[in-house]
Parts: structure tokens; C-alpha cells; sequence
């Protein structure tokens, strides 16, 4: 699977992939943690869940706590969705089978095939128009307007095959108060490794670096077949988050609602925090409009109109969305685009299998 445009935060984020193709970053095949445990009612349900436990200790969060420093976080690379590094229909860990070498790897742009570029590129500030009133129908804008989503909202830092990355990701309203949802390429190189280092600092930039402080992951979840292949259809990840100063990231910046198995189509907004060219990863960025079906029929994704880039990948999208109050409910996220349509993001349809992973995430 492929990224364009930055959904981490140094490659474009185009194929639902868990990075840029970092050449000579090529992290081996690490065998899949054992599905989360579940209540015998539900086992069939969420028997095909994996988790990772990211943090067991104080130590460990004060550990990803202490790596993150404001140099790093600033160098840190968008996951991009436009470069092929491992076609999703090979399977395998997306990462894997990159060479050595310098500059940006591009696949080709074939009609239909997903690609991802790779490594950093100069970043520029974003060049697009904002609006004091949010527009329904836009590729990507700056959002002004604040409300809910500017807090709910955050960007996500991680670390994969040793390289630094950044991702989006929201809160939820979740009976633990600590989950977010991002893409499943923002947690877990497909078939490959875990992202390690994994921290939340939601509303990124709207009043200081980390105005709502930093949220470390506990635990981490997605479903069998990202796990196990990267299939797109699945490119969801769910994290438990740890405490910050002793409260639960819910009680501080609030949370959106999230449904399942909603109706397809309709009127949607995305946020996310875009970190290649035109954008600059420092501003929360939105597009919106209408969704319409993988025109390829690769997926079961549906897509929105929007130009936004690496770094913005696992950015939530967003239905009944009160432009003046800034809350709506979630029913997909930024995963791919397609590298003939770099103005089309694709996100995955939240049904049964999505709800179970969100069932199990919040009850850990």
C-alpha cells in the first residue's frame, strides 16, 4: 500500500502506508504480537484484534517522554502515501526492500496503482487560502475557526526501523477517556514492526508546542489483516494512551464521537497536520466535500477531495460536522491516494471490524 502525502511526517501521503519508502531503512519481519485477550462472548468478534503493549512502567513513558525534544520533533519525517515501497497485494512489512541511496524514491504513476514517496523534502510554509467561515467545499485550508477540533486534534510522533516520524490522530469518547484513532500504518508497518516512541500532543501549535502536554501510548491495537498484509481496507489503528500530569487526555481537550457501518457517501470535513510541500506540518489543515467509492475498486475505501500530504495520514474524518462548534462524529480517516489523483484522499469504511478493534482499545 501506498501513501502520496505526508501522513506521517516527512513522505507524501498517498497509499495507506506506514511510511515514506526511508531508503536503507529496511526494518526485518517481526512476528505479530498474539490477538488482545476478550471476554468469551466477544472472542469471535475481536479474535482477529493484535496488540502491542507499547509501555508497561512510568520509566517507559518518561523514556518516550524525554526522547521527544522539541529538535527532534522538528526533524521528524512525514509518512508518506505516494511511494510504492511494497505493493499491498505482495503483503509483507511495507518497509521492507528498500535500498540504499540518497533522495526520494517515487513509484510510477500508473492509472489505478498507489505509490509513496520517501524521503524528506525541503518544507515550505503552506501557501493556501484560509477563511474566516469554514468552507463545505475545499482541497485543503487552513482551519482559523478553533472549536473542539483544534483540541481534539493533535499530532502523532513515532519511530520506525529507527527513523522519526509524524502522523494525526483524534481523541474519541472511549469509557477509559484514552483513546485516539489513527491509521494503522501511524502504529504498525503492516506485516513489519511496531512504531516504537509513539506519543499524542493534541492541538499541536495552536497556543505553543505542546499546549495541552504530551500523551504517551500504553497500548496499541489493529485489526488481523493490516497486521498481517497492510490491507488497506483495514488501515485503522487504536491506541491507549497514558496519563499526563495524572489526568486522562479526555478530561483535557475533550473528544469526538465515532460510529460504525454508517451510510456511504454524504458531506465530510478532514483534519490533519500535512507536513510536505505546500505545507509545513505546523497548522492544522482541512479539507471537505462529498465521498465517493474507489474508483479502482481496490478498496472499500471511499474518497474526499483533498491536496493535503504526508503527515496528515491517520487525520480524522469527520460526519454532522458543526463548523461553530467544531465536534462531528468519525467515520473514516486519511489513509492513500492514488499516484495518478494526488488530489483525492482515500479512508477506510469503519464497519465491524473497526468497531471491534474501538471496543477492545477502550476497555484497556
Amino acid at each position: 500500500m501506498t501513501l502520496s502525502t505526508p501522513l506521517l511526517a516527512a513522505a507524501p501521503l498517498l497509499a495507506g502506508l506506514i511510511g515514506p519508502t526511508l531508503l536503507g531503512a529496511a526494518p526485518g519481519r517481526q512476528q505479530a504480537d498474539p490477538p488482545a485477550a476478550a471476554p468469551a462472548h466477544t472472542a469471535a468478534q475481536r479474535s482477529d484484534i493484535v496488540e502491542h503493549v507499547a509501555a508497561r512502567t512510568a520509566a517507559d513513558h518518561r523514556r518516550v517522554l524525554d526522547y521527544w525534544t522539541p529538535e527532534r520533533m522538528a526533524k521528524a519525517l512525514p509518512i508518506g502515501l505516494l511511494g510504492i515501497v511494497t505493493d499491498v497485494t505482495d503483503g509483507g512489512d511495507l518497509l521492507g526492500g528498500v535500498t540504499g541511496g540518497q533522495g526520494v524514491r517515487t513509484a510510477p504513476s500508473l492509472t489505478g496503482k498507489k505509490a509513496d514517496l520517501s524521503l524528506p523534502r525541503k518544507l515550505m510554509g503552506a501557501h493556501h487560502l484560509t477563511a474566516a467561515r469554514p468552507d463545505t467545499s475545499t482541497i485543503g485550508s487552513r482551519w482559523i475557526t478553533g472549536g473542539a477540533v483544534a483540541r481534539t486534534t493533535g499530532r502523532v510522533f513515532l519511530t520506525v526501523a529507527g527513523a522519526d516520524f509524524v502522523c494525526s490522530a483524534s481523541t474519541v469518547r472511549s469509557a477509559n477517556k484514552d483513546v485516539v484513532v489513527t491509521a494503522g500504518h501511524c502504529v504498525k508497518d503492516g506485516a513489519g514492526e511496531w512504531a516504537a516512541n509513539w506519543t499524542f500532543v493534541p492541538g499541536y501549535g495552536t497556543s505553543g508546542l505542546r499546549p495541552y502536554g504530551q500523551y504517551t501510548a500504553r497500548r496499541m491495537f489493529v485489526a488481523g489483516p493490516w497486521s498481517r498484509s497492510g490491507d488497506d481496507n483495514y488501515d485503522v489503528g487504536m491506541v491507549a494512551l497514558g496519563t499526563s500530569h495524572g489526568r486522562h487526555v479526555a478530561d483535557v481537550v475533550g473528544t469526538q464521537e465515532i460510529a460504525f457501518n454508517g451510510s456511504r457517501g454524504g458531506q465530510a470535513f478532514g483534519f490533519g497536520y500535512p507536513a510536505d510541500p505546500p505545507y509545513d506540518g505546523d497548522h492544522l489543515v482541512y479539507c471537505a466535500g462529498r465521498l465517493k467509492n474507489d474508483p479502482y475498486g481496490q478498496t472499500r475505501d471511499q474518497g474526499l477531495g483533498c491536496d493535503m500530504t504526508a503527515g496528515a495520514s491517520g487525520g480524522p474524518w469527520m460526519t454532522g460536522f458543526d463548523t461553530a462548534g467544531g465536534k462531528g462524529t468519525i467515520t473514516s480517516l486519511s489513509s492513500f491516494k492514488y499516484s495518478d489523483d494526488q488530489r483525492t484522499m482515500y479512508g477506510p469504511y469503519f464497519g465491524d471490524a473497526i468497531k471491534a478493534l474501538f471496543e477492545t482499545a477502550q476497555r484497556a
